[in-house]
């Protein structure tokens, strides 16, 4: 998929000498990773940028100084570059994310090993190597109010003259990868309070998922929140997968709940969309609806495939708003997907489902 006849030009920034000798001689060992210099500041990164023209940059979140998502503000706008953040377990990612950052990997702190910290390292450089840099996300500081994260029993105007009994037998499905977090959120803030239960998977590293679902938490309208195994999906509530443990939807009855436990990798990853999405069209006996959105690779276009077979409504998001048209791509291409749209358009596209469908 990825040409190696020209390395990918990287340029690691890290106050940490420490760090900066892990990555470089880590990429060292990939041959179609060149490390072109190092950095040890914002302010040097910038000089070294307009220096080397780098692929790629990789940068710690945390710096003396300008810190990490400050310099994306700075000089993303007129400098689009991919640039992969190297985190501790930090809530503050999610900000260098929304600043136009392609992705992150966790620092290792002894809970993974350095060779899989730098394997992890190496394939999100390639992928950012040919992704879409988005501009930096302006977004309000101020939360909505606790009372709209309680379910509404009457419809919201959003949802029309929708029976609540429509609305409480529909469950929602979405899957992303890279350049997904930032993605949903677009989806879920234009989302109503009492929308049908949502099942989403992310990929992220462990110990992001439940900073990620506290975020959305206070960003959304409706409740969300890490899944647990056994959780009930029901309306007004959007569950995330939590990072290490494949998330299944399992019937009970006329109830649904998720299922959440280890296990293999899945088209490369745990959770996998293809688990989700192949464990909804298989016990889902209601209406459902899949989404999937930015990422590279194929997961989750296989199990959407199954959803739609299986009577689901699907929706793709469009190449022009991916950050990486992967996921979606292979998903369109295979006849997985009812109908394309773009980020900022998945949440009228859903909306406009719901209302019909209950037609």
């Amino acid at each position: 998929m990825f040409s190696t006849s020209n390395p990918i030009r990287v340029l690691v920034v890290d106050d940490s000498a420490v760090a900066r000798n892990l990555i470089t001689k880590g990429l060292a060992s990939h041959p179609n990773i060149q490390v072109i210099g190092t950095a040890i500041n914002a302010l040097d990164a910038k000089n070294k940028i307009l220096r080397f023209s780098p692929d790629v940059v990789t940068m710690d979140v945390e710096m003396p100084g300008t810190s990490g998502i400050d310099f994306l503000k700075q000089f993303l706008p007129s400098h689009p570059l991919p640039v992969i953040l190297v985190s501790s377990l930090n809530l503050r990612v999610f900000d260098a994310l929304a600043a136009g950052a392609v992705d992150f990997v966790r620092k290792p702190d002894g809970t993974e090993s350095v060779s899989s910290f730098i394997h992890s390292l190496a394939q999100k450089i390639t992928i950012a190597s040919c992704a879409k840099v988005r501009s930096p996300v302006v977004r309000s500081t101020t939360p909505p109010s606790p009372a709209a994260h309680t379910p509404q029993p009457a419809a919201s105007p959003l949802l029309g003259n929708i029976p609540g009994s429509f609305l409480n037998d529909t469950i929602i499905g979405l899957g992303a990868s890279t350049g997904g977090t930032e993605a949903t959120l677009e989806v879920l803030k234009r989302l109503p309070a009492d929308i049908p239960g949502m099942v989403i998977v992310q990929h992220m590293p462990v110990g992001f998922t439940q900073m990620y679902a506290q975020r959305l938490n206070r960003l959304c309208q409706m409740e969300v929140r890490e899944a647990v195994h056994g959780d009930e999906i029901h309306r007004g509530l959007a569950l995330i997968a939590p990072a290490d443990y494949q998330t299944r939807v399992v019937r009970i009855g006329n109830r649904y709940t998720v299922s959440c436990l280890p296990g293999e990798k899945v088209s490369g990853h745990r959770p996998s969309v293809d688990v989700l999405f192949s464990s909804m069209a298989s016990a889902v006996k209601c209406h459902m609806v899949g989404i999937i959105m930015t990422g590279m690779g194929r997961d989750g276009a296989s199990g959407l495939l199954e959803m739609r077979k299986a009577g689901a409504y699907t929706i793709g998001q469009d190449k022009d708003s991916c950050v990486v048209y992967g996921m979606p791509g292979v998903a369109q291409e295979i006849g997985a997907v009812t109908i394309q749209a773009s980020c900022e358009n998945i949440a009228s596209v859903l909306m406009t489902h719901l209302k019909k469908g209950n037609g």
